[in-house]
């Protein structure tokens, strides 16, 4: 959408959707500059006020044809590290080995992972060292997708069908190479039903004009061009699980969290920063015979983030993580403290328990 909001012609979308499934490289890339905060979003409350970080486009009219699931809801909160000094206090993590590799998340943990006394610094060579997730998967082996079964109108079959591409879809969106890079993901937005007016706004402003209102880090993890991942793996925990949603579609849960190292990209330090994002998605897999939709893709029912050492300021679509001497000299955010790697509690709780600051405060990274 551009200055003027007016929508996209319908076939420049389609010419974007044939691009993203073929591939296409070159993809533009925006500015760089300090990245994203916090919204305000609470789904139970009645018509709450529009939060800063808050997507809410109108809800879509219910007719022949349409699936209309409300408005489409989309929250972030924004978490900034607290000063090496304060954070050593906090790294977890078993000894130099790791420890154990931990069992799939097949379920909610009840208690967050335990913390160490002694801080154990990430290196270039390990940098997932001192952290809870020095123990979790590597990429799309960290997120548990449950066995399939018949349900709503998708067989066994089709469930199972679904539930790969939803896992294709988290991994284009939250660990491919190129996006992390900063292109654009369109393996990612080729899945995501072309017929939602809606999200095809909220994309093509979030791309081309991120802001408050339309932030791409809610779907996507792109870092920006002044780091670099550190080595080539990112580790995640989380899991997917479904049920029958309205008119018998599937609607699929995501609830997975990534941890991002990353060192300077000029080069000539070997200082490592992690940030740490997590995500749940909602997506609704429709009946053809009910919905609008196009074959292979999904509607978007809702999405979340929290971010913690992703920047704290005007979102410009990128994360960028402090190192140590800026989070000293930036100083506490305010704001609530989140352990970032706590999923003992839901995103709702979480969100919920940040008050609608703009900024938290993450208790290590």
């Amino acid at each position: 959408m551009g200055k003027g909001g007016a929508s996209i012609p319908d076939e420049e979308w389609e010419r974007f959707l044939r691009e993203a499934e073929a591939g296409t490289p070159g993809a533009p890339e925006e500015p760089s500059a300090r990245a994203r905060t916090v919204a305000r979003r609470l789904r139970e409350e009645p018509a709450p006020p529009r939060g800063w970080r808050t997507h809410e486009p109108a809800p879509r009219r219910r007719g022949k044809g349409r699936y209309v699931v409300g408005p489409l809801l989309a929250v972030a909160l924004l978490l900034v590290a607290l000063a090496p000094g304060r954070v050593v206090d906090w790294f977890g993590g078993g000894g130099e080995g790791g420890g154990t590799p931990l069992a799939a998340e097949s379920e909610r943990p009840g208690e967050a992972p335990a913390t160490e006394a002694a801080a154990r610094l990430p290196t270039p060579e390990r940098p997932f060292r001192g952290s809870p997730a020095e123990r979790w998967a590597d990429g799309t082996a960290g997120i548990h997708v449950p066995a399939a079964r018949a349900t709503g109108w998708m067989d066994e079959e089709r469930v199972a069908r679904a539930l790969e591409r939803t896992r294709d879809f988290l991994a284009a969106s939250g660990l491919d190479p190129g996006v992390l890079r900063g292109e654009r993901p369109q393996k990612a937005i080729a899945l995501i039903n072309p017929h939602q007016a809606d999200v095809r706004k909220y994309l093509a402003t979030a791309f081309d004009e991120p802001g408050r209102d339309a932030d791409p880090l809610l779907l996507f993890s792109r870092l920006d061009p002044s780091v670099r991942l550190a080595g080539d793996v990112v580790k995640t925990r989380g899991r997917v699980s479904y049920r029958e949603g309205e008119r018998g579609a599937v609607e699929v849960t995501a609830d997975v969290t990534y941890v991002y190292p990353v060192v300077r990209a000029a080069g000539g330090s070997d200082e490592v920063a992690r940030t740490i994002v997590r995500r749940e998605t909602v997506l609704s897999w429709d009946d053809p015979a009910k919905v609008i939709t196009e074959p292979g893709t999904f509607s978007l029912l809702s999405y979340k983030a929290d971010i913690a050492n992703g920047g704290c300021g005007t979102p410009t679509g990128y994360l960028t993580p402090a190192f140590g001497a800026e989070r000293a000299a930036g100083g506490p955010a305010g704001g609530s403290e989140v352990d970032p790697y706590d999923r003992s509690t839901s995103m709702d709780q979480r969100l919920e328990a940040s008050g609608g600051a703009d900024c938290g405060t993450a208790t290590r990274t």
